[in-house]
Parts: structure tokens; C-alpha cells; sequence
């Protein structure tokens, strides 16, 4: 098990702090403890110290905490756990490790055996004053070793300009300690300082049996039940004269953090874009460059108009555009210069071959793979943005593999977006959790404290979760599936209160206030939409079947089944209160995007609901403030959704809602944006054929059903029982299942 190294600064800049976290432990960072030692909570459970194994620990800096700020309930349980280490005095420290000699043989392992309560510990005191010389720093230091997996072979600074010096030259790979017989004599503390040695020494030792304490029981060297830890771990046969350039490199190269300077993003669409913006606009000292093949949608970023629309996103890009921010087209320039490269292409599902309409298509990611290999060299990590199915980062690894060259390093993680459309700035910028995933090997930890470190610029430590790859790869499958879960559970409660006369939203306020389930998602509608949520519970579908677990399978099927029943249920309800026929009817469509606050139609309840409506023969007059007229055109006109000539004959683009609803026989209300609930629906009326119909897809309305009753509307919407003046009508048929996931020959986006 590889050693990893801690850097703890006790001063009020705290620069640099490198943590390194080991076998997937979180923990809290001690920035705030250890600007303020003595409000250490040590006691309760809001503080998560440092949980170390066979590692390095290095302490610096002067004035720790004296022992009497230690916490009663810690000192008492640690005293009577350790108490033969309450003295600070050389004689004692040296009896901890009784086998391993005394300072005049040289202090060496050659012989040295674990024993009960024994500590990983080094311990420093304050050099003579005046002295910042590092290699004197290191002689005037005490060394104290107690466990076999601990790498003697490390010294301690007791001051800030010595530490500064001592990480540069790490990053450096270089050597520390020139002298090979530097550490050979190890003098006891000098008596001429004014600082209080023996409280020093006394803080420090608390704090190591602290850590050591705070470690799971399996993972310690000794687990305070009397057996020793093997005393046949390689480092514990090192002697400290034993400290030669190269060995240094040896022990310390890759543990040491790499430092990001540079991040490529591989496309630029409503991950990528907004994500990188934000990331430049948090690290101004980092250069963020977005690249896509599509050049008319680089141009729009670079333009006053951007391509996406985000609350936020336009005034966080013109920020940082132009200065640690770049959007272009030249992918292989950005791919060679950069540090960290981020992986956010489109992962559609597929249209055809095995696993049609359920299993993502990973050619994209698959062309990124190749293309970053190509134009790289030295040490890169890769980092899938894109959601992919699990152990789509072992394919990554393995195109690598195969294409690899000399002196190439590519290290790949999975950091997947958590961000929702329409309140993505607001998500980037104070996220719930971020997920980092990669390798358990002392490389793949190093990348991922080095991303650590890029979302610390503005994420508390506490909220940043590292996993193994293929935990971070499910958790985002399985995040979008329990979201689309809560949204097809609700909606199929919307269809038992529409039949007994219940109100979904009342319901949905009810079950919201136990704290077990939550009120967020349980928003009845005509459906979800957007680019996640059904193709990740496909992909979780597929991956079950693949995986030979059909029941599991079939249960997240029906989370598809319900949305799309939802989908058809709305678009007959409309049919049927319109006298059971559309056919020449003017239908004004308010709302196409999937959801409000963003211009992204991906599979839109909208789209569904308009080729149902078309099949009938209704004349849609659509209307939607983000969206552009030729998106919508093109969406419709896909081969599934509509058929030879329909979209010209059936569809108009209206330039505003009034125009839409004129001449209508119905107003049916797609998206929840927000001016929808301004209208002027008196006006409306007026222009609109009798008996004027309004359809609430996504509730927008409550609060006014008595008004727009009293205007003269018969309102329907979704989950709730409101017109009393139901027109009698003839059941039609049920409508046929359709899904965009199964169409071929898709045509691109606008």
C-alpha cells in the first residue's frame, strides 16, 4: 500500500495546503481548525479529521495548540488509552521505540519491531533563531518512528519559509536532503528558544494519536488490542542515513499534487459551455479552452448571442471571455496544451443495431478517446462530463492502452454534471455534492486530488465525494433514475385524482411534508422531458438486461411506460373534450422547450403532445419565448413524428402568445414559463371560438381557475377535476405508443 504525503501549515495564509485522502475516506478540511486551533471540536461530529494509513504526515509551522485546549472528553479517553505518552521529555520519547536504538547509534530500523500503542509520528523542534537553512532545519529535527509502514525518510520544518522550500523542491522531484548523512545525527531540543518546547512537542503528540485513533480499526497498524502490525513492511528496514536523491524521487514522485493549469473541454454544448464558464470564472490563474467541431456554434459563443440559453450563463461568460476563457475550434492545439482535459459529448441512445432504443451509442465518446491520445504527451488526466453507462472509463483506458507512446501518462476520472437546465449557473456555482471518481492506485488518487483542488476554489471540502470510477459512473445513472422515478410516481397519482376527484397537488403537499419522502419532484405534469432522464433509465434497462436481471429491468421500464401513458393520456383528454376530433382545428401550443428558463427541446413533452395533435389532423399554432422557430421545425419534422408534408400544412411559428390563441378552439400549455401566468386570458378569450378550451399540462395556472371560469373558460389540467361545464363526448381510442428513442435517421440539431 503506497505512502501518500499530508501537509499541514499552521499560519494564517495556509499556502500552500495539499491533502491527499486515502481508501475513499471523507473527511472535512482543517483550513478553518487550523486557522483557529483552539476551536478544534474534537468531540463532536461536525469535524472529520484526517484519516491516514501507512502514510506520510509532515507538520509545520509553529505556536500549535497547547495540550489545555485539547477537549477533556478527547484528553480523558486518550490518557487512558496512551497514557505513557503524556511526557515529552527525550528519555520517553525514545522508550517508544525501544528496539530501534538511541540517538548515539544513529537512531536506525535496522531491528526495529512494532509495539502496542506505538504511533506514527515525526515530530520537530524550533531550530535556532535565525535559521532557514533546510538542511539544518532537518538535522535540528527530532525524528520518531513507531510503526513499519511508515516512511522514516521524512523530516519536519518548524517554519513556513523552510515548508515552502521543501514543497517546491517535491514538485521538483527534487532532492530535500543533499547530505546522505544529514539525518544521521538527530540532537536533542535546544532549551534557548522562547516558545515552550515541551507544549509544542505535547500538542503534536495529541494530534497524531488523534488521527490514529480516528482511523477505521482495520486499516490501522496496530489496532490497540495488543497485536503488533507485520513488522515485514519494506520501509521499516530503512535506515534515516539512508536518504539519497534518487530514493527520495523514488518514495515521493506521484504523491506530490499535480497542479492544473490548463483545461480543454471536448464540446461545447449545455454541459461543457456552461460548466468551463463557471470553472474560469471561479480559477481566474486557470486557462479554460471549450473546442467543438461545430464551428457556427463556437462562433455564437464567441458572439454577443450565445447558443444556449442559462439565467446567469451570459453574464459569467462575458466576465472571463476573452481572458481565462476561449472557445474554439482548433481541438488538437487545446488538447496538447492542456493539464486536465474534460470529455462532454453527446451520448444519444441508439437508433439501431443491438441495444435500439435503450443502450447509449458511445461513438462520440469513443472519437474523443482517440483524439486526446493522438495530441498527447507526459502526464494528462481525462475526465468523462458526458453521462455513460458504467465502466465506459475502462473502454477509455483501453483505446489508451493500445495507442500508448513513451513518457505518456493519461490518467482517466469520471466527474459527471449534477447541474439542472434552466438553474445551471445557480448549480455550478453552489452545488448539492461533486462526484470525482478514479483509479485506487496512488496515480489515480493524484488526479483525483488534483481536480479536488480545481472545485476548491468554491466548493467546501465537505461536499466534494470521491468514489472508485464505476461508482461515480452509476451514481449518475442512478440519480437521473430516481428523479424520473418521483416524477412518473406522481403523475400516476395525477391520473387516480382526475378519476375520484382528488387534488394531485394537495396530495403531493401532504406525503412532501413527511421528511422521509421530500417535497421536490413531486410536480404532477404532462410529462418529463430533457436529455437525461429517459435515456439514462434506458441505459439502466439495458444494463440489467445485459447483466441478467430482468426484474430490475422491467422496474425501470416502468418509469418509461408511465411518463410516455402520461404523454398520450394529455394529448386524448384533448381530444376528447374537443367533441372527439381536432381535424382542422386551431390548437395554439404555449411552450416547446422541455422546461422553463432554457432554449433545449430534447425530448420535449411538447414534441409528443404536437405529433399526436398532428396525426388527428389539428392545425398547431406553437409559441415558445426561447425557443427558435427553426428548432421547432426541425424537431417536427423528424421521420416518427410527422409524415410527408405535414409540418407545412399543420404548423405555424407564432412570433407571440396573442397571435397563437387568435381563432383558437384551445389553448394547451406545454412549459411552465412564467409569463404565462400574466397573460391577459381576457383578451385571449375574445378571439379565441366558443366554448375557448384551456389545457394545463404543467399547472401554471392554479390560482386562477375561478377567474379564467368566470372570463368563460372550460379549464382541464393536469391531477385536478375544475370544469363543471364538461361537454358530453364519445371515448376515442387509446392513443399508440411512440418514442423519439426509436426513430431513425434522427436529423441534427439546430
Amino acid at each position: 500500500m503506497a505512502n501518500t504525503v499530508y501537509i499541514l501549515l499552521n499560519n494564517n495564509n495556509l499556502d500552500p495546503i495539499l491533502w491527499k485522502e486515502w481508501d475513499n475516506i471523507t473527511f472535512k478540511t482543517l483550513k478553518e481548525s487550523l486557522m483557529n486551533p483552539p476551536a478544534l471540536d474534537l468531540c463532536g461530529s461536525t469535524t472529520e479529521l484526517v484519516c491516514m494509513t501507512g502514510s506520510k504526515l509532515i507538520l509545520a509551522g509553529h505556536g500549535w495548540t497547547p495540550l489545555q485546549s485539547i477537549p477533556n472528553c478527547m484528553r480523558s479517553d486518550w490518557i487512558s488509552r496512551e497514557n505513557a505518552l503524556l511526557s515529552t521529555s527525550k528519555e520517553t520519547l525514545l522508550q517508544l521505540t525501544p528496539a530501534c536504538g538511541t540517538r548515539e547509534n544513529n537512531f536506525t530500523l535496522e531491528h526495529c519491531i512494532p509495539h502496542k500503542g506505538q504511533l506514527p509520528l515525526i515530530l520537530s523542534s524550533p531550530s535556532e533563531e535565525g535559521d532557514n537553512d533546510l538542511n539544518s532545519q532537518v538535522k535540528s529535527s527530532w525524528v520518531i518512528m513507531a510503526e513499519g509502514g511508515f516512511d522514516p525518510c521524512e523530516c519536519v520544518c518548524s517554519h513556513e519559509h523552510a515548508m515552502r522550500r521543501l514543497i517546491n523542491l517535491l514538485r521538483q522531484s527534487q532532492s530535500y536532503c543533499t547530505d546522505t548523512e544529514c539525518l544521521q545525527e538527530l540532537p536533542g531540543p535546544s532549551s534557548d528558544n522562547g516558545i515552550s518546547i515541551t507544549m509544542i512537542l505535547m500538542a503534536w503528540m495529541v494530534i497524531a494519536v488523534i488521527l490514529f485513533l480516528l482511523r477505521p480499526p482495520n486499516l490501522r497498524g496496530s489496532n490497540l488490542t495488543g497485536k503488533p502490525a507485520s513488522p515485514h513492511n519494506s520501509k521499516s528496514v530503512i535506515k534515516l542515513t539512508f536518504v539519497h536523491q534518487h530514493l527520495v524521487k523514488q518514495e515521493l514522485h506521484g504523491t506530490v499534487m499535480f497542479e492544473i493549469k490548463k483545461i480543454c473541454c471536448i464540446g461545447a454544448g449545455y454541459v461543457g459551455g456552461p460548466t468551463c464558464s463557471v470553472i474560469a470564472h471561479m480559477c481566474p490563474e486557470i486557462r479554460v479552452t471549450v473546442v467543438d467541431i461545430n464551428e457556427s456554434r463556437i462562433n455564437a459563443w464567441n458572439s454577443p448571442t450565445l447558443p444556449i440559453y442559462e439565467p446567469g450563463l451570459k453574464e459569467v461568460v462575458e466576465s472571463c471571455r476573452g481572458k481565462n476563457l476561449f472557445f474554439s475550434t482548433n481541438i488538437d492545439d487545446a488538447i496538447k496544451e492542456a493539464d486536465l482535459v474534460f470529455i462532454s459529448v453527446n451520448t444519444p441512445t441508439k437508433t439501431y443495431g443491438m441495444g435500439k432504443g435503450r443502450a447509449a451509442d458511445l461513438k462520440y465518446i469513443e472519437a474523443c478517446a482517440r483524439r486526446i491520445v493522438q495530441n498527447s504527451h507526459g502526464y494528462k488526466i481525462v475526465t468523462e462530463k458526458s453521462t455513460v453507462p458504467v465502466r465506459a472509463a475502462e473502454s477509455i483506458r483501453r483505446i489508451f492502452d493500445a495507442n500508448t507512446k513513451p513518457n505518456l501518462n493519461l490518467q482517466v476520472l469520471s466527474n459527471p454534471e449534477f447541474l439542472a437546465e434552466g438553474t445551471a449557473i445557480k448549480d455550478l456555482k453552489n452545488p448539492d455534492r461533486v462526484l470525482i471518481g478514479g483509479d485506487e492506485t496512488p496515480e489515480g488518487q493524484r488526479a483525483v486530488q488534483a481536480l479536488c483542488a480545481v472545485y476548491e476554489h468554491w466548493v467546501p471540502r465537505e461536499k466534494i465525494l470521491t468514489t472508485n470510477t464505476w461508482s461515480s459512473e452509476l451514481s449518475k445513472l442512478t440519480a437521473n433514475a430516481f428523479l424520473a422515478q418521483r416524477i412518473s410516481s406522481i403523475n400516476s397519482i395525477s391520473a387516480l385524482c382526475e378519476a375520484t376527484g382528488a387534488d394531485v397537488e394537495e396530495v403531493a403537499t401532504a406525503i412532501g411534508m413527511d421528511q422521509r419522502i421530500g417535497n421536490k419532484f413531486l410536480k404532477a405534469s404532462v410529462g418529463f422531458g430533457g436529455s437525461c432522464f429517459q435515456k439514462d433509465v434506458l441505459n439502466l434497462v439495458y444494463l440489467c438486461e445485459a447483466l441478467n436481471l430482468p426484474e430490475v429491468a422491467r422496474y425501470w421500464q416502468q418509469v418509461i411506460d408511465m411518463n410516455d401513458y402520461q404523454r398520450r393520456r394529455f394529448a386524448s383528454r384533448i381530444i376528447d373534450s374537443l367533441f372527439n376530433t381536432v381535424t382542422d382545428k386551431k390548437i395554439a401550443i404555449l411552450g416547446f422547450a422541455f422546461k422553463k428558463d432554457t432554449g433545449d427541446t430534447r425530448e420535449s413533452s411538447s414534441i409528443y403532445i404536437s405529433k399526436y395533435l398532428m396525426d388527428e389532423g389539428a392545425h398547431l399554432h406553437i409559441y415558445d419565448p426561447k425557443v427558435p422557430r427553426e428548432q421547432i421545425v426541425v424537431d417536427l419534422s423528424h421521420p416518427g413524428v410527422s409524415k410527408d408534408d405535414q409540418v407545412a400544412r399543420l404548423v405555424t411559428i407564432s412570433k407571440d402568445p396573442y397571435e397563437a390563441c387568435d381563432g383558437a378552439h384551445a389553448v394547451v400549455i406545454c412549459t411552465e414559463w412564467d409569463m404565462f401566468k400574466e397573460l391577459d386570458y381576457e383578451r385571449i378569450h375574445k378571439k379565441m371560438l366558443k366554448p375557448a378550451f384551456i389545457f394545463d399540462g404543467r399547472r401554471v395556472l392554479d390560482g386562477l381557475h375561478n377567474e379564467l371560469q368566470t372570463i368563460g373558460f372550460q379549464i382541464e389540467t393536469i391531477g385536478k377535476k375544475v370544469s363543471s361545464k364538461r361537454i358530453p363526448y364519445a371515448p376515442s381510442g387509446e392513443i399508440p405508443k411512440f418514442s423519439l428513442q426509436d426513430m431513425p435517421n434522427k436529423k441534427p440539431r439546430v
